[in-house]
């Protein structure tokens, strides 16, 4: 998920849907000094074991379809790269292009995301809605081959603006 994103150059990046925090060190280890880090979580039982794991790392309770203005409050400026574990197949499409509208609204120029879906959601209308979507938000987007020894095979989405 973390290999992608150039991170080394990153000074903002944000985490949507970490759960519990497993990519988090990852990404968090990658980020030169001095950059910012913030991660948005709206189930308050993950927010609650991610802050356990994390602590000390910014973690804001709320939908990242209100993106916009949480990078406001946090003063966070223009975001370099965006981390995401959202169940994107579950989601219906009004949901889809609002997250989707707001990200661009703090995406930086060169802006990265990465995102990972589980292959039988490319079987469902949502998942392969939001797989049409993307090329509307970004100039690059790839799949990674798939992760047969994940349980469901799984791959990402590597998106640059």
């Amino acid at each position: 998920m973390v290999e992608w994103i150039d991170l080394p150059k990153a000074k903002t990046v944000l985490e949507y849907g970490p759960g519990t925090g497993a990519f988090t060190e990852h990404i968090v280890q990658r980020m030169p000094a001095g950059s910012k880090f913030a991660a948005i979580e709206l189930n308050p039982r993950l927010a609650e074991l991610f802050r356990r794991r994390h602590p000390g790392l910014t973690l804001i309770e709320d939908s990242v379809a209100n993106v916009d203005a949480i990078c406001q409050k946090l003063g966070l400026g223009q975001v370099d790269g965006i981390v995401c574990g959202l169940p994107w197949a579950s989601f219906p499409e009004s949901l889809q292009t609002r997250i989707l509208d707001q990200m661009m609204t703090v995406m930086s120029p060169n802006g990265q995301f990465v995102t990972f879906a589980y292959l039988q959601g490319l079987l469902l209308p949502p998942g392969k809605r939001f797989a049409q979507l993307l090329p509307k938000y970004f100039t690059h987007v790839s799949k990674s081959r798939t992760v047969w020894l994940n349980l469901p095979p799984a791959f990402v989405y590597q998106c640059r603006r």
